[in-house]
């Protein structure tokens, strides 16, 4: 249960993407699990609340990952040499093939969970498999591990290996009920999310019947759009009737428009799949590492941003090597920069303050109001201890932070809350 509380000590958050708010020595009050205000002085009406004092340490919102897999986590680091296609018929199908054998996911999922909560990581959209059991196993060790989740049962119906594929799209929307059914009401922090895997694995008949279960059960939707070139020519031949790829999941209407959607990388949009997902209220999850790592590209965030899409960060597991949003910032600045220099010199890099807001409030809207510390929005927090990266000249608030997102791990984190719940 959330309680009553003050923190002090060193403040930073976001009040919009290039508004970083930094307070020495600041007073962070938490009210029934929402921050009541960040404060130079504490006022007396919050003077009986019990007070834990950081110190020198720095208190900044938990980090949100909009895209990742779990499943995957067991082979980060393997298969860099390969683009997207090639990755995922030798590393990621025959690896999550394995999660119809549920001791094995408990053993895998155990090790993913554990890191989660370890990291800075308090909220996350992930992708788990096609298999229902496994995916409730998934779902139990995120409920316990503290973090507020969404987790999805993949759906894929065609163009997939043998071993890792559903009977059919009846077969496959059947399954997701089932899956529906037998979690409701079972959890506090975890809920599903719709998790079609992306349009070449999904048949017509299939995302029909997917938006049936999307209406009927009020659900959020993620997938993949865009990630590679190879992959939005397919689509094509897939659905010759569509405009562009995003025009595949609208026609469905699972892109945005009422229903809550996160699409991961939109590297390749042209003009009208932007205006699309503008216009849709589609989110974008920006995954720097892994459009790296699998040679997509370098996704126009500087863009997205100018047209008033709704934008975060995602690790992408095991695309991305592993489970650091701080990692995703300092990645999302340097590639900004290369697309800038090497591809279109009228789109900005990207500020510190900016991928810090993606990191935190960008991708915390997916939530509703999470990721600030701003009044009235859910009290998460992870406390940053500096200490041990030693430096010989005085440094700020704002130093001290781009130091941390560039340099820092999991070890530098000294406790965490989420929705006004300590962790750890």
């Amino acid at each position: 249960m959330a309680e009553n509380f003050v923190l002090k000590g060193n403040i930073c958050y976001s009040q919009d993407a290039q508004t970083l708010v930094t307070v020495e020595q600041g007073y962070l009050v938490c009210l029934d699990g929402r921050s009541a205000g960040v404060y130079r002085e504490l006022p007396q009406e919050y003077a009986s609340f019990p007070l834990t004092d950081y110190g020198d340490r720095m208190i900044v919102p938990g980090l949100v990952d909009l895209h990742l897999h779990a499943p995957q986590y067991s082979f980060r680091g393997l298969g860099m040499d390969l683009e997207l296609l090639e990755w995922l018929n030798t590393r990621t199908f025959p690896e999550e093939a394995k999660y119809r054998d549920t001791e094995y996911a408990k053993k895998a999922y155990s090790i993913f969970a554990d890191n989660m909560k370890r990291s800075a990581t308090t909220r996350a959209c992930i992708f788990a498999t096609l298999h229902r059991e496994a995916t409730e196993v998934l779902m139990d060790l995120m409920e316990e591990s503290g973090l507020k989740t969404m987790i999805g049962k993949v759906n894929m119906d065609r163009n997939s290996p043998d071993f890792l594929i559903e009977d059919s799209a009846e077969a496959s929307a059947e399954e997701t009920v089932r899956w529906l059914e037998e979690i409701s009401g079972r959890y506090r922090n975890t809920e599903p999310i719709l998790t079609p895997r992306f349009i070449p694995t999904c048949s017509d008949e299939l995302m029909e019947r997917l938006k049936e279960i999307q209406t009927r059960y009020g659900l959020a939707m993620q997938s993949h759009l865009s990630e590679n070139q190879g992959e939005i020519a397919w689509v094509k031949e897939l659905c010759p009737w569509s405009g562009f790829y995003g025009d595949a999941y609208d026609h469905f209407g699972l892109f945005g428009n009422g229903v809550r959607t996160i699409m991961a990388h939109c590297v390749w949009p042209p003009e009208e799949e932007v205006a699309r997902m503008r216009d849709n209220g589609v989110f974008v999850a920006h995954c720097p590492q892994s459009n790296t790592n699998l040679s997509s590209g370098i996704a126009p965030v500087r863009t997205y941003l100018d047209e008033g899409i709704q934008v975060g960060l995602g690790t992408d597991v095991a695309g991305g090597v592993g489970e650091s949003i701080f990692r995703a910032m300092a990645d999302a600045i340097q590639v900004s920069k290369l697309r800038w220099r090497l591809v279109d010199e009228s789109l900005k890099p990207l500020t510190v303050e900016e991928a810090f807001y993606l990191g935190t409030k960008g991708g915390g809207a997916f939530f509703g109001k999470t990721g600030s510390f701003e009044q009235g929005y859910e009290l998460d927090a992870v406390v940053l201890n500096d200490e041990s990266l030693r430096h010989p000249q005085p440094l700020d608030l704002k130093d001290r932070l781009e130091r941390f997102i560039y340099i820092s791990d999991e070890r530098h984190i000294d406790a965490k809350y989420v929705a006004g719940c300590q962790v750890f």
